[in-house]
C-alpha cells in the first residue's frame, strides 16, 4: 500500500495512543475527586472540572460515567498525589506529577528514569524556585466575545493574564491565568458567565528557562518520553526554551 498509508497508519496509532493516556489520567482524576468531594459534580467542583477536561478530549459520556461509578464503590481503589523533583541531562530541571496506588513502585520507577538519563532525583521543593503553579482556564473565541471588556470583568475573579492562542485545528483559544489560590474563584465567575470552558487546570510555569542546542534537548525529551509512558504519570513540566 506504500509509504503514504504507512505513514498514516503511524500517526493513528501516535494519536490512540495518546488518547488511551489521557483518558487513563483523566480517569484517575475522576476517581480522586469522588473520594473527596462525592459523585455529584453540582456539589464538588474538582469533579465538575474533571469531567470539563475529558469533554475537552472527547472522553466518551458512558466511559466519564463508568469512571464515577466505579470511584463510588465502598471497594473502589484510591490513588495518593504526589510531586517529585529532580535533575535530567544537561541539568535541565524536571518536575513530575503523579496519581498512584503504590508509592514505593512509583518513586523507583522516577528516580531510574532520572539515574538511567544521567540526571537525578532531587528532595521536594527543591524546585520551587523554578516553577510556579498557576490556575489555567481555555475556552474557545467566539466572535461575539469582546477579549478587552472580558479581560475587565475577570479582575474580581483573580486575573493575572489573558491572552488568545490557536489549538492543534486553528482556532481561537482564551486563556485565563490566575494564582493557585484563585482557581475556585475563576472558575466560579467563567461559570457565571455562561463560559464553557475547554479545560481548567493547575499547571506548573517556569520562572526560568534551559537553552540547549539540539542534541541536548533531544537527551531530554527522551527522558522526559520515558516518565510520561508511566501510567502513574499525571503531568510532567520542564524548563526548556
Amino acid at each position: 500500500m506504500g509509504r503514504a498509508f504507512e505513514f498514516r497508519k503511524e500517526r493513528k496509532f501516535k494519536r490512540w495512543a495518546k488518547m488511551a493516556v489521557q483518558f487513563t489520567r483523566l480517569g484517575k482524576e475522576i476517581a480522586i475527586a469522588v473520594k473527596e468531594g462525592g459523585p455529584h459534580p453540582e456539589n464538588n467542583s474538582r469533579l465538575r472540572t474533571a469531567i470539563q477536561n475529558a469533554k475537552a478530549v472527547n472522553m466518551p459520556k458512558d466511559r466519564v460515567e463508568a469512571a464515577i461509578k466505579r470511584a463510588s464503590e465502598k471497594d473502589a481503589k484510591g490513588y495518593e498525589e504526589y510531586v517529585y523533583e529532580g535533575y535530567g541531562p544537561h541539568g535541565v530541571p524536571v518536575l513530575i506529577e503523579t496519581a498512584t496506588d503504590n508509592t514505593n513502585r512509583t518513586v523507583a520507577n522516577i528516580r531510574s528514569y532520572f539515574t538511567k538519563s544521567g540526571g537525578s532525583l532531587g528532595k521536594t521543593g527543591s524546585l520551587d524556585f523554578i516553577f510556579l503553579r498557576k490556575s489555567i482556564f481555555r475556552f474557545e473565541a467566539s466572535e461575539d466575545l469582546d477579549v478587552d471588556e472580558l479581560e475587565l470583568e475577570l479582575i474580581d475573579g483573580g486575573l493575572e493574564e489573558l491572552y488568545v492562542e490557536a489549538d492543534e485545528e486553528g482556532n481561537d483559544i482564551v486563556v485565563v491565568q490566575t494564582s493557585f489560590e484563585d482557581f475556585g474563584n475563576m472558575q466560579s465567575l467563567l461559570e457565571e458567565k455562561g463560559l464553557e470552558v475547554k479545560s481548567a487546570k493547575l499547571e506548573r510555569i517556569a520562572l526560568s528557562h534551559s537553552s540547549l542546542d539540539e542534541g541536548q534537548a533531544a537527551d531530554v525529551l527522551k527522558l522526559i518520553d520515558k516518565i510520561e509512558e508511566d501510567d502513574d504519570v499525571q503531568a510532567v513540566y520542564h524548563n526548556m526554551e
